[in-house]
């Protein structure tokens, strides 16, 4: 198995179009921040190290991380904008806590919750079996406004041009970055700091690395993803919504693949870290929260909601709600009953 030497995570845009005072990387999404699903999937990876380079209410992300990953390398950004410069604040946060480091460097956005530790294992394999200098992640769209346009020659990667730099050649390619990339990591140290600011936004561009790799006769592959969701990010809510349903799909699909009966999955809500055992019946309406567990045969709902809530085998829980405790094997509740641990005397 190809294990990359590391994952880095950015995690320092302010997404102000969140419209909020909750930073956009801790918005919740099926039972996890933003950043916590980007920082599973890095995980999934099995990589040696795992970087988070934040900086917008440093604080409240760091504490985030801190939480939901302890073993996560914190690296902050510094008033250098761009992509380009997150990495580089990265890398050197991991040189500092580890040394040198050899092999395969992955950049993930904290933005792309869909993103799968298989595709970024799938990646890695590509990157190394290729020899590329850089490895970027592709898709194909119908609609390709506001992303970077891939350049190929004769196959290859020779240049990322962001949408506001791109000409009316450019702007016609549908095949666009999903911010998700391979490097060399001996490449990506000694290019990084070479790095300038002469673009429309005067950001330190990721992407110019790509140039950069061609300039020295090193060659940039592209890994082009099929499952285009894994390559979709989040900068509103309405965007964060699209991508919570989209979730939920799949977190019903794989459930009800495993045995579970779920009614109607158009009004059925379920965190990603909810277990339900095969033979139980979801009814509409339900939410199930948290580390939320079922046992096998029970009946839940309809319009039940239970959170961080353990379900013994053969329940039948209708119109009620549950969170934090523990529920008898075999008991059936009268409907618009409360279960909390004050209710239980704890």
């Amino acid at each position: 198995m190809n294990r990359p030497s590391a994952v880095i995570v950015l995690a320092a845009g302010q997404g102000t179009r969140m419209k909020s005072t909750t930073p956009k990387v801790l918005h919740e999404m099926c039972g996890r921040p933003l950043l916590g699903h980007a920082i599973v999937a890095a995980e999934a990876a099995n990589p040696h190290h795992v970087v988070a380079v934040i900086r917008h209410q440093r604080d409240r992300v760091a504490q985030a991380i801190e939480q939901f990953a302890p073993d996560t390398i914190l690296a902050d950004q510094d008033e250098i904008p761009g992509t380009g410069r997150a990495v580089q604040c990265g890398l050197d946060a991991l040189h500092e806590a580890v040394g040198s480091v050899d092999g395969t460097v992955l950049v993930t956005s904290a933005d792309v919750p869909l993103l799968k530790g298989d595709t970024l294992v799938e990646l890695t394999r590509a990157h190394e079996e290729a020899n590329n200098a850089v490895t970027v992640v592709t898709t194909i769209v119908d609609d390709a406004t506001g992303y970077g346009r891939i350049i190929r020659t004769g196959g290859n990667v020779t240049a990322i041009v962001e949408h506001r730099d791109a000409t009316e050649d450019q702007l016609a390619i549908n095949e666009i970055n999903a911010g998700i990339y391979a490097f060399d990591a001996q490449f990506l140290a000694k290019t990084l700091p070479s790095l300038g600011t002469d673009n429309d936004q005067g950001e330190v561009y990721l992407t110019d690395t790509i140039s950069a790799a061609v300039d020295e006769g090193r060659q940039c592959g592209a890994f082009v993803l099929s499952d285009e969701w894994q390559a979709q990010g989040c900068n509103d809510r309405a965007q964060l919504a699209e991508l919570r349903e989209e979730m939920n799909r799949r977190i019903l699909t794989e459930h009800m693949r495993e045995g579970v009966s779920i009614i109607s999955p158009a009004n059925t809500f379920i965190d990603v870290d909810v277990a339900i055992g095969p033979d139980t019946t979801i009814e509409p309406g339900c939410v199930l929260e948290g580390e939320t567990t079922i046992e096998p045969h029970s009946v839940i709902g309809p319009h039940t909601t239970l959170r961080n809530t353990t379900v013994g085998t053969g329940s039948i829980l209708p119109h009620c709600f549950a969170f934090d405790t523990e529920i008898p094997e075999g008991t059936v509740l009268a409907p618009f009953t409360q279960v909390t641990p004050a209710d239980r005397g704890e």
